[in-house]
């Protein structure tokens, strides 16, 4: 194997941080392209809200199932409602959210991108003195951190539903105490948690995908390798994330006593 093969990874890890520093910075420039942003946040809730809406009921159907059989166990039914909404406003819900921003927002970002990078369209702009990261990363980035937040709002709201309605009717719940205990192990920074993680994770897959599609290389081959490359890539740095932000939160918000 080449040294070139060898140091590919770090390469690609290399460019991808500079990438991230570079959109960053540009954040807070100006002007800021309204109009793009618009568009960018319409298209993504386009392709996103309905497959958000049908992927959410299972996850709170699977999570009140196997949550609800292991509270029964220990005798504590009461509790079921609170550690299902627990388990989605924490989890369930950014990772539903953040696989489908880098599935669905993500692989058509990296297209996009990738396209106009074998029609010579971002060398052309960059020629003229317009930054392609200005002009048109900022605004995906903005967009896909402002459609995650709402996703995952979506999300809980579906999942938490879709528990109720599984708990209730295939557990013989009681639908006043799976809503009465909402409180007794779930707290406001729960919620705090759950926003953090989708703003995070939106950013993520936008950087991603726009570093992955701006730097096409071979046609549309190329184009096709930079969209399943920027999927893969996201998919792993969003559960790598997830793990330290979560581990992060637990240390600072203590557990809400019974």
């Amino acid at each position: 194997m080449s040294a070139t093969k060898l140091t590919a990874p770090a390469r690609v890890a290399g460019g991808l941080f500079a990438f991230m520093l570079d959109v960053t910075v540009a954040l807070f420039r100006r002007p800021f392209q309204l109009k793009e942003f618009l568009t960018q946040a319409w298209f993504i809730v386009t392709v996103t809200i309905v497959p958000t809406a049908l992927v959410s009921i299972p996850f709170g159907a699977v999570i009140a199932l196997q949550v609800g059989g292991l509270i029964k166990q220990f005798g504590a039914q009461s509790f079921t409602g609170s550690a299902a909404v627990l388990a989605v406003v924490r989890e369930a819900g950014p990772i539903a959210t953040a696989l489908l921003i880098a599935g669905a927002a993500g692989s058509a970002i990296a297209a996009d991108f990738g396209s106009r990078k074998i029609r010579e369209e971002l060398d052309a702009m960059m020629v003229l003195g317009i930054d392609p990261i200005q002009r048109l990363v900022v605004p995906r980035v903005l967009a896909c951190m402002l459609i995650a937040v709402f996703l995952n709002g979506l999300v809980t709201i579906v999942g938490v539903a879709g528990g109720y309605v599984f708990n209730v009717v295939l557990q013989d719940g009681t639908p006043g105490a799976y809503l009465a205990s909402f409180t007794a192990l779930a707290q406001l920074p729960d919620i705090y948690q759950g926003m953090v993680k989708a703003v995070i994770f939106g950013y993520i897959a936008a950087i991603v995908a726009s570093y992955k599609g701006m730097n096409a290389k071979g046609g549309p081959k190329g184009v096709g390798d930079a969209v399943n490359e920027a999927v893969v890539i996201t998919f792993l740095l969003l559960f790598i994330v997830n793990f330290f932000v979560s581990a992060i939160y637990i240390q600072l918000v203590p557990p809400k006593g019974m």
